[in-house]
């Protein structure tokens, strides 16, 4: 399937996306909304065709696609998955999408797959690892990928980088792109104790393609409240005003709303991303704001 009949989205770019929600198609197909472009998660689509592919095909005529894998497990300490590297290589080929991402997070471990995305210790032999596993990926699917930050509910005492600097030396090392999670990050944060808007200002936004926001679930334990990155409601104040932050300082970047869980009527979903536009057209970046870079 080419490019040529759809926009390619640049990483310097005002536009905003939704992620792709089968429940959706038929509004979608119908009312032509304007948007930047769909997300879809990649393992949804591993199949070989049925009535998932046909929606997607449908919708891949008239808008660029983003994939969004979230099982290759690239914080790993075992080797990369072979057969699902593959399955994603084929729903890339298949779909063409102007942008393949990932997490820093492992989800497997000997032949055992889990169902959450588990932080990894940032420290030199992780760091080679997951530069590693990225340098597989990106040659088995002929193109950079980008690798999200994750939303963490605890640290490793032997951490010997920041994440924004561990993120800072995979880019670097690997070539690869980097995809801000700005609700991860506000998860986090408040999970941890640390200032988003500092470390949003370590974070190395030339690196930056795309953008995620999202809503998040509050919960408890033994000691004391904490944030779940669910993806089940709007996006919230604390979060709008982190991006902004983001905005002022490296200006616009394609940007999508992630809505997974509790999934919404579709207006209440582009009702977001309207949201998010308007962020994008009132928030002038500063004279010194970082530009990203274009897609590789």
């Amino acid at each position: 399937m080419s490019d040529s009949k759809t926009a390619r989205p640049n990483s310097g770019e005002a536009c905003v996306g939704a992620g792709l929600k089968p429940e959706h198609f038929d509004e979608i197909v119908a009312e032509k909304p304007a948007l930047g472009f769909f997300e879809i998660h990649a393992e949804n689509y591993m199949g070989a065709g049925g009535p998932l592919h046909r929606g997607l095909s449908a919708i891949r005529r008239d808008y660029p696609l983003s994939v969004h894998g979230v099982c290759l497990s690239l914080g790993s300490a075992g080797p990369l998955d072979k057969g699902h590297l593959a399955r994603l290589a084929q729903v890339v080929g298949r779909y063409q999408p102007f942008v393949v991402s990932e997490h820093l997070a492992w989800s497997s471990f000997q032949d055992q797959a889990f169902s959450d995305l588990l932080p990894c210790p940032y420290d030199d032999a992780t760091l080679a690892r997951v530069v590693e596993h990225i340098d597989q990926a990106q040659t088995a699917l002929g193109r950079t990928i980008l690798l999200e930050n994750p939303a963490t509910y605890l640290r490793f005492a032997g951490d010997v980088l920041s994440e924004p600097d561990f993120l800072a030396e995979v880019a670097s090392s690997s070539g690869c792109g980097l995809l801000l999670d700005v609700n991860n990050v506000h998860v986090s944060a408040v999970n941890h104790g640390f200032d988003a808007r500092t470390y949003l200002d370590a974070f190395p936004m030339r690196h930056v393609r795309e953008m995620h926001l999202a809503g998040f679930a509050e919960a408890r334990d033994a000691h004391g409240p904490f944030l779940i990155d669910d993806h089940g409601a709007p996006v919230s104040a604390e979060v709008w005003a982190l991006y902004d932050h983001v905005l002022r300082r490296a200006g616009p970047c394609p940007t999508l709303i992630e809505w997974d869980s509790q999934v919404p009527q579709w207006s209440s979903l582009f009702a977001e991303t309207q949201k998010a536009r308007s962020h994008q057209e009132n928030t002038a970046p500063s004279a010194t704001g970082e530009r990203n870079n274009e897609l590789v």
